[in-house]
């Protein structure tokens, strides 16, 4: 094995290294470099602290399946989630856009009719306070029961319930959907079907994030996605938000959440660690040139980086340097190995996951009895608990590449297992220059250069404080160390005070309750804007006035939390 591996670590190994000084120097690019970033203003300027109390529904789009959740805020920082999902297929993701929003509406429906809610009955929430009594020109037909959208594409939004699709990701390509709004989309689906369904927000499922981890935790400054696509959303001066141009917004002050979009950083890759492998996926994929910091660290595109890393090897002249110069179907397939693979087979080797320490013994006696393909040279001389970890691994690689155990040695199961260590360290590496560039932005911190801080004494913002960062994602939540992968090397861009006050929370199901809250605010706000038309219509029926806390305890103006 030493002299397969000395061939095999420079020419592929070596190249997903990125070393801290690189680091640096992306993290320093990612806002300077704010045309290759959308920079989205998304008109939410509150964010919750936990009192809210209320009963919406969620929409949620942005992957494989969709799903429709009711959501119960208790007002405690607690929540109740009732929800479905539904798959949502090739066809439709390829199909026609109204096609698409079509079966949207219905997934909709069915859920209101399996769960015995009529559809045109309001949450009781809302019914008490007739908080959809008319106020404007579409409520006039009745009530309507409200829904917060979390649609996780690249969005351009002009309103809080309204936005234009800027480009489709993650293996979308719906026809006639960019550069429509997609909230008018929904709602036309809704009036065809004559459902009592008003979308009355939109929401980015990083911004969903960030509410959510507010909600829960009491405060948030950053809602970040790493999962199928990776994404960010935070708290941002309006002041330095450019794309607010016209918008009423732009005369206030104060702050608002950005929609980063940092997915599409750096599309020129002239500051990203690009190889080969990723070039050929780039190119391969359905939006080459484009999304190019998602293509080097989220969930949809590891797993191909290291299947091309392996056919590479695999096809290696003269001598091939995995497999004997086998390949499979599986592995000759364009996204024939997931990124969930790589996840197994680091589990395999930390004993994480589905290798903790009780499956250990039954997954050492299974690789040891299929053992084969080694010489006993190597055997003799390799570390017995570093070759029972290889034997899971290579049974991992049988299994799921789909090849004959004769022609996978525990040197293969090595050299796969260094590839998959290698992408998803740079994963984690290149995710943490995202947050460190949010927390420089805003004040929070100072980029370190090399092993010296900066020499600025100006005081940071929240010094000393508790920085509340809320994540989604499979891989944050099911990589093996991927948080602690990021804080180490988010540990070298911002210092070591800086990293221990970040405060990284998983916001689960936060892109349903994400949407709930959005939904919350869109009234809200709406309810600021018609105050006198609210007020006067309350008068006129003898109602109380709808100021109270109630069922719901306001929003505080958006502050630096």
């Amino acid at each position: 094995m030493p002299q397969t591996h000395a061939i095999y670590a420079p020419a592929r190994e070596d190249q997903f290294d990125v070393d801290d000084d690189h680091l640096v120097n992306i993290t320093e690019d990612i806002f300077a470099y704010g045309h290759d970033m959308a920079m989205i203003p998304t008109f939410v300027r509150s964010i919750p602290d936990g009192s809210e109390k209320g009963t919406f529904l969620a929409l949620d789009l942005g992957g494989t399946n969709l799903r429709v959740c009711e959501v119960n805020l208790h007002g405690d920082k607690t929540f109740s989630l009732r929800q479905q999902k539904y798959k949502v297929s090739d066809v439709l993701k390829h199909g026609e856009a109204t096609t698409l929003f079509d079966y949207l509406a219905d997934s909709v429906d069915a859920f209101l009719t399996d769960s015995g809610s009529p559809n045109c009955a309001l949450p009781p929430s809302l019914a008490r306070r007739g908080l959809t009594e008319a106020s404007d020109e579409e409520d006039v037909h009745g009530p309507y029961i409200p829904l917060g959208l979390t649609f996780s594409f690249p969005v351009e939004q002009t309103a809080l319930d309204s936005g234009k699709l800027l480009t489709w990701t993650k293996g979308f390509a719906a026809k006639n959907a960019i550069g429509n709004d997609v909230v008018r989309l929904l709602q036309d689906a809704f009036d065809r079907k004559n459902m009592h369904v008003r979308c009355v927000a939109l929401v980015n499922d990083t911004v969903g994030t960030l509410l959510s981890r507010a909600y829960t935790s009491g405060g948030c400054i950053l809602g970040a996605i790493f999962g199928t696509g990776t994404n960010g959303a935070y708290v941002e001066d309006m002041a330095n938000i450019s794309k607010l141009g016209e918008s009423v917004a732009v005369k206030e002050t104060g702050l608002m959440v950005a929609n980063t979009e940092w997915g599409g950083f750096n599309n020129s890759r002239s500051a990203l660690p690009s190889t080969p492998y990723d070039k050929k996926v780039d190119r391969e994929s359905i939006n080459p040139g484009k999304q190019a910091f998602e293509k080097f660290i989220s969930g949809m595109y590891l797993g191909e980086i290291a299947r091309n890393v392996i056919v590479s090897l695999i096809d290696a002249t003269p001598t091939p340097l995995l497999f004997s110069g086998y390949s499979s179907k599986q592995l000759n397939k364009q996204w024939g190995v997931d990124t969930a693979v790589l996840s197994e087979i680091e589990e395999a080797w930390e004993r994480t996951g589905r290798f903790a320490p009780d499956d250990v013994v039954s997954a050492s006696v299974n690789g040891t009895e299929t053992r084969t393909g080694t010489s006993n040279g190597t055997d003799s001389t390799r570390q017995p608990s570093v070759q029972l970890k290889l034997e899971r691994i290579r049974d991992v690689i049988i299994k799921r590449m789909e090849l004959p155990p004769d022609k996978v040695s525990l040197e293969d199961a090595d050299v796969v297992r260094n590839i998959c260590t290698h992408i998803g360290w740079r994963a984690a590496r290149l995710s943490s220059c995202a947050v460190a560039a949010v927390l420089v932005q805003t004040g929070r911190a100072r980029l370190s250069s090399g092993e010296e801080e900066t020499k600025n004494t100006t005081p940071l913002v929240d010094e000393g404080k508790r920085i509340g960062v809320g994540v989604d994602g499979s891989l944050v939540e099911h990589y093996p160390h991927f948080e602690k992968k990021l804080r180490a090397s988010l540990r070298v861009l911002v210092g070591e005070d800086v990293e221990r006050r970040v405060d990284i929370g998983l916001a689960k199901d936060g892109s349903g309750v994400g949407a709930a809250l959005c939904a919350l605010v869109a009234y809200r706000q709406n309810s600021v804007q018609h105050h006198h038309t609210v007020y006067e219509h309350e008068v006129a029926s003898g109602l109380p006035e709808s100021r109270g806390t109630e069922d719901s305890a306001p929003f505080d103006l958006l502050a630096r939390t």
